[in-house]
């Protein structure tokens, strides 16, 4: 399990504590009893406002910046999952072939002999090593076709030249056909090259749609935004694509374009442009001296899906490239992390979809008989569906077996289910406990809108004493940082059913944001694993 530990969040050198164990404070109470699980914002309560803030906050995007998040919608390629598929394809075609040219100049057997094994292992673990010196999984290669097939030619001309060198050096070229390895060759040269033609073809599109660029904005605008943004521009293959400023400060001292970008609003505006747009990034511009400022600035951020790093490029400090990151030569302070990215999304998408098809071909008959309960219990349909939060607050439509009076439904959710409630059916006070009522929410995990593990997803009007959520806890939305689940660790912790009391969702979303801090894929097996034993737990299950 990936605990994230606050001290290995960048430190400045300087006075006193580090900028990022301090920023870490300031950003990392869970759990307050006061404040919920949001950014600790009792050391800027005395803090006064910048005199050229705005002091009402419009949540309305400007037309253009409305227009600038629609071409934004589709998501960005991951770059690291680019390079892995097209390893993984040049392996595959470099073994399929070597077996297929064995397979056709051996027709009367096809097995493999040792010597044939040993060559078939050593060219491919040869050949990815050539393509790995000659940068041939490098994006700018990717882009340029006549680039790309040069090294590819030049590579597996290499490779067969040294296949031969260590078969006469060893003696094995005695044991290996010619007619195979000069079967392998030819084969193999026109897949591969056919193979990156597409690449190519696929990487233009994606170049073209700026989805294999990293999506940056700026937060903070003036002169420090502009010498970044020139800097940044400046970088060769930095792979990042500045879409926007957003600065709280009026015009007068935040001009509204900045190095050729306009200013698309403040920073209420930037949350809402997070989340129609898919960004990655957010790089703040301000001076890192101006601590109590870009704390407040974070404290409003945190609960975006994204990246947020502090610009450090003019400041007169040597870093250490092991605490902090860099973009070319310019180095960042990274404040907060993407809870999921590149392979992490990957592999959590494949376990959602292994385990996701298991449970439904072994549950199937539990559902089946559910359908036929609640058939004969009451009239009206077997599923429920209803309006929920999904992953970056974006709203998403889950599937539930109905377990009220069709004429009672409330698909609002403005009506909390209580103990004795006579909207539930015989058959849905039942599956309400076992939560055998949540058990078609397998078909949003296949569909992708929902992951088998993560924050439950809450009805879009949920409330306590008539105080909506993100009310009640300082950084609720923080928990829509990943997709939410069928299962979590608030669950299998005891917070699930009826929330009464404004500590229940406290208490729930602090288990969401630990489980966002730690997420691993044995972290998802292991509450996949608690959840069935820890669901005897009924007592809040109505």
């Amino acid at each position: 399990m990936k605990t994230r530990d606050p001290n290995s969040i960048s430190k400045i050198p300087g006075k006193g504590r580090g900028l990022g164990l301090r920023l870490s404070e300031g950003l990392r109470q869970v759990a307050h009893p006061k404040s919920g699980t949001g950014p600790n914002t009792q050391d800027l309560a005395n803090t006064p406002e910048p005199a050229e803030e705005a002091k009402t906050e419009s949540t309305v995007l400007s037309p253009e910046a409305l227009k600038i998040a629609a071409q934004l919608a589709d998501n960005a390629i991951s770059v690291p999952v680019l390079k892995g598929a097209v390893r993984f394809t040049d392996l595959l075609i470099v073994f399929t072939t070597g077996i297929g040219s064995l397979i056709a100049t051996s027709p009367a057997s096809v097995s493999i002999d040792v010597a044939q094994g040993m060559a078939l292992v050593f060219a491919t673990l040869a050949f990815l090593a050539s393509f790995q010196v000659a940068d041939c999984y490098q994006v700018p290669v990717l882009r340029n076709l006549l680039s790309q097939q040069g090294r590819i030619l030049a590579g597996w001309a290499a490779v067969s030249v040294l296949l031969s060198v260590v078969g006469v050096l060893t003696g094995l070229d005695q044991m290996l056909s010619t007619s195979w390895q000069v079967s392998w060759f030819a084969s193999g040269l026109i897949g591969l090259l056919l193979a990156r033609s597409l690449v190519y073809a696929f990487v233009r599109h994606w170049m073209q749609n700026g989805r294999l660029e990293r999506r940056a904005i700026i937060v903070g605008g003036g002169i420090p935004a502009a010498d970044l943004i020139r800097d940044l521009e400046s970088q060769p293959n930095a792979g990042i694509r500045i879409c926007g400023i957003f600065d709280d400060r009026s015009n007068d001292r935040s001009p509204p374009v900045v190095a050729g970008y306009p200013k698309l609003g403040n920073m209420t505006a930037l949350v809402e442009f997070a989340r129609l747009a898919r960004i990655d990034m957010l790089i703040v511009s301000l001076p890192l001296r101006a601590e109590r400022r870009i704390v407040q600035l974070l404290s409003k951020l945190w609960v975006l899906p994204v990246e947020i790093r502090l610009s450090a490029h003019t400041e007169r400090v040597r870093f250490r490239e092991r605490r902090t990151s860099f973009i070319g030569a310019i180095p960042f302070v990274d404040v907060i992390e993407k809870p999921l990215a590149d392979w992490d999304i990957v592999a959590k998408r494949i376990f959602d979809l292994f385990f996701g098809s298991l449970a439904l071909v072994v549950l199937s008959p539990l559902m089946l008989g559910t359908v036929i309960a609640i058939k004969l219990d009451s009239k009206g349909p077997v599923l429920f569906r209803q309006k929920r939060f999904g992953f970056n607050n974006e709203v998403i439509e889950i599937l539930k077996f109905r377990s009220l009076y069709q004429e009672m439904a409330d698909p609002d959710g403005t009506r909390s289910v209580t103990k004795g409630d006579s909207r539930v059916t015989r058959v849905g006070r039942f599956i309400r406990k076992s939560s055998i009522d949540e058990l078609p929410q397998l078909f949003n995990v296949l569909s992708g809108s929902l992951s088998l593990v993560g924050p439950r997803p809450h009805v879009l009007h949920a409330h306590t004493d008539n105080i909506t959520w993100d009310d009640v806890v300082d950084g609720y939305f923080a928990r829509h940082k990943v997709k939410p689940g069928v299962t979590g660790w608030a669950q299998v912790n005891g917070w699930r059913g009826q929330v009464d009391t404004p500590e229940k969702i406290q208490k729930r979303v602090a288990c969401d944001v630990y489980y966002i801090e730690n997420w691993s894929i044995l972290f998802d097996f292991k509450i996949l694993l608690l959840t069935p034993f820890r669901l005897y737990n009924t007592k809040n299950a109505f």
